[in-house]
């Protein structure tokens, strides 16, 4: 006798999704966007990214980051190179004067967290923890000098409100992690100094870039403390970025699809309404899978607080009796694909990115397609 694989699962094509790419990151990039940059031909990769051709798409990302975040004036919008990872170092050097604060619900704010404890520079980081499917609130504090949030816990599926500090002092930035926020979550720029993020998520481009949204206290901290003695490396040099930025190009040599695709998905966010048709849009979608779970039989949210639950990662728990790991094999075998938890939280767990580049339609059909999957699994 022989075991049928559970990847010989076979879903109806009536049940699947137009589109099954629901990754957290890279996530789907939209066909569209891709035709435009093929259709670019030999004019644009393999080009100089110091000549207008590219510059002028660095100027259209920073016009449309502009736009699309009502940024007030006085702020900036910086590149660099290196994805969030890089930004958290730079931070380290460019944003913290002597202390932080840190918000930890789970393995991404934590790492800011870990980069300022190891600054040689710095004293040790204030760290406010909470359980993960949960998230802490920022204390005000005479000693803090830079508070570390995050809109989005990717991890965990956990969002959180950007807010200043309740008695936090005069002058005191708030820097925001917004990888996997920005774009797809409502946020108001006056409440944050520093919120920076990458393209691989709701800007459906890939990664290897950082982006920071700069208020006028973030640029003037950042030069002041270029004027100390403080050595920092150039390519972690915040204010080496803005200059560059200013020019309309990065300290060094740029990935060009990814500046072509982040411009296109601009493009097309603000063509549909800007971020609060974005940001209603992975609502949408987030009350179809929520909605779905609550209902079901074998499946509920991970996180227990509806106003936590994230509306553009969504984390979903099984029953035991429905492993999680399997499901999600026989998705991706059906061209459903990366609905896999994320490997340190250790849950039998599925992680659904809802970002504004996944039609809602496709997250309803999704729900379907799980409960068909689970139907031949238990």
């Amino acid at each position: 006798m022989t075991t049928a694989s559970p990847t010989d699962i076979r879903i109806p094509t009536d049940l699947l999704p137009a589109d099954g790419r629901f990754g957290c990151g890279p996530s789907k990039v939209r066909p569209e966007a891709l035709q435009s940059l093929c259709a670019t031909g030999t004019s644009y990769l393999g080009t100089s990214h110091r000549q207008p051709r590219v510059k002028s798409v660095v100027s259209e990302i920073r016009a449309g980051l502009g736009a699309l975040f009502s940024l007030p004036d006085g702020y900036e919008v910086a590149l660099g190179n290196g994805g969030s990872t890089v930004f958290w170092d730079a931070a380290t050097f460019c944003l913290v004067e002597r202390r932080s604060q840190h918000l930890v619900f789970g393995e991404f704010s934590a790492k800011f967290a870990a980069a300022a404890a190891t600054a040689p520079h710095l004293e040790d980081p204030q760290v406010i923890e909470s359980p993960v499917g949960t998230h802490p609130e920022a204390v005000g504090h005479p000693g803090i000098d830079l508070y570390a949030l995050t809109h989005n816990e990717t991890s965990t599926g956990v969002m959180s409100e950007v807010h200043r500090p309740a008695g936090a002092r005069p002058g005191a930035l708030v820097a925001v992690d917004a990888t996997s926020g920005a774009g797809g979550l409502r946020v108001d720029a006056t409440e944050f100094d520093a919120y920076y993020f990458a393209p691989q998520k709701s800007f459906a481009s890939d990664g290897g870039l950082w982006i920071a949204l700069l208020s006028p206290a973030a640029i003037e901290r950042v030069g002041r403390i270029a004027a100390s003695e403080r050595w920092v490396p150039a390519s972690m040099d915040i204010g080496v970025a803005l200059d560059q930025s200013r020019l309309d190009q990065t300290y060094n040599t740029p990935a060009l699809a990814t500046l072509w695709l982040l411009a296109d998905q601009l493009s097309w966010m603000l063509g549909n309404g800007g971020l609060e048709w974005c940001a209603s849009r992975c609502e949408r979608s987030a009350g179809i899978l929520y909605g779905w779970a609550e209902a079901s039989a074998f499946a509920h949210p991970f996180v227990a607080v509806a106003g936590q639950r994230s509306n553009v990662v969504g984390t979903i728990d099984l029953d035991p009796a429905v492993p999680a790991d399997q499901v999600a094999e026989v998705l991706r075998a059906n061209g459903i694909v990366d609905t896999e938890s994320y490997r340190k939280l250790g849950r039998n767990q599925l992680r659904i990115g809802m970002f504004p580049a996944v039609d809602p339609a496709d997250v309803q059909a999704l729900t379907a397609c799980i409960d068909h999957v689970a139907s031949h699994l238990a």
